[in-house]
């Protein structure tokens, strides 16, 4: 008797969530965040990336509004590595500023000026994001080189539920600007 027709008989096994070929829901605990690099700098017309360096402008939105140059600015946008645990496994996932606004409750551009006044700010919101119970949609990365799943939607499953950047207000007695 050959194993193969064994194995047609007996049902097959879930497919691991990394070889998922089209969204997928899950619910899912955060066991970790990584604080060093929340958000990145991207030009505010066209979205491309830009270098930390303020100084360096979007060289194809410039070329393109060679009359108004200055309408070519930057923005940052989250881009958040977690590591958060199912049932079975505890793997590492991407979550891009769509998503990640959910939990932090403001724009990266936000969450960075008050992590510049705050320094302990984006490690304090990463502790109290850990252990939030969620319920995340995962798709495969759009760039065949990327490394994580990513977290395409969010729900916070805690009816209490506060966004990072409420803690973190709370926390250092910061009223909100309007």
């Amino acid at each position: 008797m050959s194993t193969s027709g064994e194995n047609k008989n007996q049902p097959t096994r879930k497919r691991p969530l990394t070889e998922i070929d089209r969204p997928t829901e899950i619910m899912c605990t955060v066991v970790a965040i990584d604080h060093t690099n929340l958000c990145y700098r991207v030009c505010s017309v066209c979205e491309r990336t830009l270098p930390e360096n303020s100084a360096v402008c979007c060289r194809h939105c410039n070329f393109s509004n060679s009359f108004n140059p200055s309408s070519s600015g930057s923005k940052r946008l989250f881009r958040v590595l977690m590591s958060i645990a199912t049932d079975t496994k505890v793997f590492v996932v991407i979550m891009f500023d769509r998503a990640a606004r959910v939990l932090f409750g403001c724009s990266a551009d936000e969450f960075f000026n008050f992590a510049k006044t705050h320094p302990f700010a984006a490690t304090t919101a990463c502790k109290a994001l850990e252990g939030e119970m969620l319920t995340v949609t995962l798709s495969k990365p759009k760039n065949g080189n990327a490394q994580h799943l990513r977290v395409i939607s969010v729900v916070p499953m805690r009816t209490g539920f506060e966004p990072a950047i409420e803690t973190l207000r709370e926390l250092y007695r910061v009223r909100r600007v309007s």
